[in-house]
């Protein structure tokens, strides 16, 4: 991490004070999520004894290098809290997340989670979710397809590309980014797409956020729940 966002550092480190030794935590990814597992691992070096399970790669090796015990799928039967950020956050805590590419794996371990923390700065608050484009997940093959139908639901769909290269998620499917501007009901949007043959899954969260962790330029926090 190069610069300090102290507005994501806060609310990261805020939402730390809902896990309690013998838990099982879920770790999520991205720039706000980061300084919750930093912080989890001081926890964990001064005697928190806990288990995670993390939603993507990247988090999974931060995990490793700070030393928290992680867990397989197959040995756990549920998730105590999960830990994760997002991308836009409206007035009902509803979420746009998958800017970082894990929407899947995150949206998994949210589902099995008792209770979902999600830690972002003001930014990231919103009246109406859709001005952050929509990731879905969608298969390789025939992609195209997939995108017409995308588009068919008036969007602007773009495939997602890093460093000229078609974008690949850790579960070796590919993302469209979809631009609709508005998203006036993210729950009827979030099922009609993912009824789209070729879609995995889009990074509409509804009805799944317990908590909203808000973190201020100034280092201070908001609870939301």
């Amino acid at each position: 991490m190069t610069s300090i966002n102290p507005g994501k550092k806060a609310a990261g480190e805020r939402a730390t004070e809902y896990i309690q030794s013998g838990m099982i935590v879920g770790l999520g990814t991205g720039s706000t999520a980061f300084w919750a597992i930093e912080k989890i691992g001081k926890m964990v070096m001064e005697g928190l004894q806990i288990t995670a399970v993390a939603t993507s790669v990247t988090s999974e090796e931060q995990a490793e290098k700070l030393h928290i015990p992680l867990i397989s799928f197959a040995e756990l039967d549920h998730i105590d809290v999960d830990i994760d950020g997002a991308d836009e956050v409206d007035e009902n805590m509803n979420l746009i997340k998958g800017g970082g590419g894990a929407l899947l794996r995150e949206k998994i371990i949210a589902s099995s989670s008792k209770e979902m923390i999600v830690v972002v700065d003001e930014s990231k608050m919103v009246e109406t979710l859709g001005k952050f484009p929509l990731p879905a997940e969608v298969i390789p093959f025939g992609w195209e397809m997939t995108f017409r139908k995308l588009q068919s639901f008036g969007c602007t769909p773009v495939l997602r590309k890093k460093n000229q290269e078609v974008f690949v998620t850790d579960n070796g499917n590919y993302i469209i980014d979809c631009s609709f501007g508005s998203i006036p009901s993210p729950g009827d949007l979030q099922s009609q797409l993912n009824n789209i043959p070729g879609v995995v899954e889009n990074g509409l969260f509804t009805n799944i956020c317990s908590t909203v962790i808000v973190g201020y330029a100034d280092g201070s926090t908001k609870v939301i729940s």
